[in-house]
């Protein structure tokens, strides 16, 4: 099996997975006629992701849907495996399944050593035939990294800069694949726009792994828990459409394969009728439309 065709840009979205089933389905579509490459949704504390991948496939015809990421602690390995491989063979083509480790304060007492839980977990994907090219990982640190290269088809790595992106590539060499999140806000108001970020960093600043990496970044506890200009404008492009180009473009220029865009709109990202046209400006602006419409 192959790398699912995920393009170079892909939609980030909470809304996609939690918002309502049917107008999540359409906006599905739209974002398919938009030249996206690939949807990403989050896995969570539940383990109800795959009949969301599902519902997103059935709505879709090309693009690929991943999950970003399936919790490793929610999931048994067996049936994961099971139902990806009962998929019909077009929509197993299209699926990409991020995994994570999740965070020790959220796991509590069952935490383990995150490389040797990950590796056993992808033990027995393998042992239950799970094609390691439909895998990959939520990778931050180094080790992490290296293990996704090494045993998926690649990194995810979730709320990093274009320098982690950077150190990331060459940890994994050129083949692996290489796809971060981007937040975005496109909002011109810099009031409004910090107001956006520090909300949407709120639940992270208290997640080991997250501080961790943005540390080995080279911020300070203090930046962090100050909420301070310069992380903020590291880890979210904020303005237009032609800001977010530049943001994802030197994500590219780092070693990049694929960015996915999370539009940041309120709470919880913003509503489908808000998120909407904001995805359509970045795919105007990147040119996605008439890339995809173009002749082949």
């Amino acid at each position: 099996m192959t790398i699912p065709s995920i393009g170079k840009v892909g939609v980030w979205s909470l809304e996609l997975r939690f918002g309502d089933k049917a107008r999540s389905a359409a906006a599905a579509a739209e974002l398919e006629a938009m030249g996206y490459g690939a949807l990403w949704i989050p896995g969570g504390i539940d383990d109800g992701a795959p009949a969301d991948v599902e519902r997103l496939l059935a709505a879709t015809s090309t693009i690929t849907v991943a999950t970003g990421i399936l919790n490793i602690w929610k999931h048994d390995p067996a049936e994961l495996a099971a139902w990806f491989l009962g998929l019909p063979d077009d929509w197993r083509a299209r699926t990409l399944l991020g995994l994570g480790i999740s965070h020790g304060p959220i796991i509590g007492e069952k935490w383990g050593r995150p490389l040797e839980v990950m590796s056993a977990f992808l033990d027995s994907l393998a042992a239950a035939g799970m094609p390691r090219d439909s895998l990959c990982l939520a990778a931050l640190g180094p080790g992490m990294v290296a293990l996704s290269g090494a045993r998926t088809a690649g990194a995810h790595p979730y709320l990093v800069t274009p320098e982690h992106t950077a150190g990331a590539r060459v940890i994994l060499g050129p083949r692996a694949l290489l796809a971060p999140e981007q937040g975005v806000i496109l909002e011109s108001d810099p009031q409004k726009a910090r107001a956006t970020a520090v909300e949407a960093l709120t639940n992270y600043r208290r997640l080991p792994n997250y501080r961790k990496n943005w540390l080995r970044l080279g911020f300070t506890d203090a930046e962090i828990d100050a909420d301070d200009p310069r992380l903020l404008a590291a880890l979210f492009s904020a303005g237009g459409p032609g800001e977010a180009a530049e943001r994802l473009q030197a994500h590219f220029d780092a070693g990049a394969d694929h960015v996915c865009v999370q539009v940041l709109a309120g709470a919880q990202g913003g509503d489908l009728d808000v998120l909407l046209p904001r995805w359509r400006a970045i795919a105007d602006e990147l040119g996605l439309t008439t890339r995809r419409q173009a002749p082949r």
